[in-house]
């Protein structure tokens, strides 16, 4: 006798069950999946990107120097025994300074001038001698040899003289260089020796500023040299008082570039300084470089693409974004100016592009023109 299998119809029917129900867990897997796709659009703001013009300006600093700087020194070495002004004196054109001690130059002085009177004696000897034997010579007493040779002793006295009267003048001149005068009117604005120091022959002893033309002198950062200024002219202000202002012209740029700071050496003539602008004075310098068309995005619309900076782009046809690369020329404050990777009339996310992924769809003001 055959019974009916009941262990394997009641196998078959698990099966079934399980079947349908793995199906339906992968249809609602399916679902779920279809729901987190579907993202609902997301709500942003945006820019119509346009040409705007721009106009920059460079700001720096520096300070009040004389157009001219000399550094005075003495001529000869000597010992210092006097020093009459001090550093931010105001002097005059002579004035005096300082002096050395002058017992050397002195000495050397009178020893030039007893070499004076020995050849004027000399001088006085010969010119004698000669008008004696020009005498005989005319008289016959005397032959034309001995009379050369008195004529000639005589023109040799007389340049001795000469020569020992040009060296009393350098001794005399020698003299004078123990004392330091001003050259100009002007101010003095650094000193290097002390009452009792030895000073060498050309050693600076005062730097003297002179009164005149003035320049602010600043040290600029290499590019700022190759913007193109609106004009020649630079706006000066005093930094104490920005109310005190002046116009200048730049008159030199070093040729070199310090190796220390990276920057270049330029001077500016100022127009009719004010009596506030006095030496030392910090000041600024501003240029205005010419009006540029150039796209500029507020500082929010900046994202990034890998390493890159990039832009949400907005496509006009069905509202989703993708990420543009852009360059960057300049970040200012609050602002991005952008030099490639976007034309105007394309429409980029300002607001709200945290959160956004590619392709999604967003919705915005249609309105909003910036």
């Amino acid at each position: 006798m055959r019974s009916p299998p009941p262990a394997r119809a009641s196998g078959a029917r698990l099966l079934t069950l399980a079947g349908c129900t793995a199906i339906g867990l992968l249809l609602a897997g399916c679902d779920q999946k279809a729901a987190v796709t579907a993202q609902p659009a997301r709500l942003v703001q945006t820019q119509i990107v346009k040409l705007s013009e721009r106009r920059q300006s460079i700001t720096l600093t520096g300070d009040v120097q004389a157009r001219v700087l000399a550094e005075l020194s003495f001529r000869v070495s000597g010992r210092v025994t006097e020093r009459l002004v001090e550093v931010g004196a105001h002097v005059k054109t002579g004035q005096l300074l300082a002096r050395i001690d002058p017992a050397e130059q002195q000495a050397d002085l009178d020893s030039a001038e007893a070499a004076v009177t020995a050849a004027e004696s000399q001088v006085r000897v010969a010119t004698s001698n000669f008008n004696r034997q020009q005498t005989l010579l005319s008289s016959g007493f005397t032959t034309r040899a001995t009379f050369d040779q008195a004529q000639e002793n005589l023109r040799t006295a007389e340049g001795s003289l000469e020569s020992a009267k040009a060296q009393r003048d350098t001794a005399k001149d020698a003299l004078t260089f123990t004392e330091l005068r001003a050259d100009a009117d002007g101010t003095i604005t650094a000193r290097n020796v002390e009452a009792g120091q030895v000073a060498q022959a050309a050693q600076s002893v005062f730097t003297l500023a002179h009164d005149g033309d003035r320049d602010a002198v600043l040290d600029v950062y290499e590019r700022a040299l190759s913007f193109k200024f609106d004009d020649v002219k630079v706006a000066l202000a005093l930094l104490s008082d920005p109310s005190v202002t002046a116009k200048g012209t730049v008159r030199e740029v070093s040729p070199t570039i310090d190796a220390k700071s990276g920057t270049v050496r330029i001077k500016i003539a100022i127009e009719n300084p004010p009596p506030e602008m006095t030496l030392g004075s910090a000041v600024s310098a501003t240029g205005f470089i010419k009006p540029e068309q150039r796209i500029v995005l507020p500082w929010s619309a900046l994202t990034a693409a890998g390493k890159a900076p990039a832009v949400w782009l907005v496509n006009a046809a069905d509202k989703t974004v993708s990420l543009q690369p852009v360059t960057i020329e300049d970040y200012e404050t609050g602002a991005i100016v952008v030099s490639a990777g976007l034309k105007p009339g394309d429409r980029v996310v300002t607001e709200g592009g945290k959160l956004l992924s590619v392709g999604q769809q967003i919705t915005f003001n249609e309105e909003a023109r910036s």
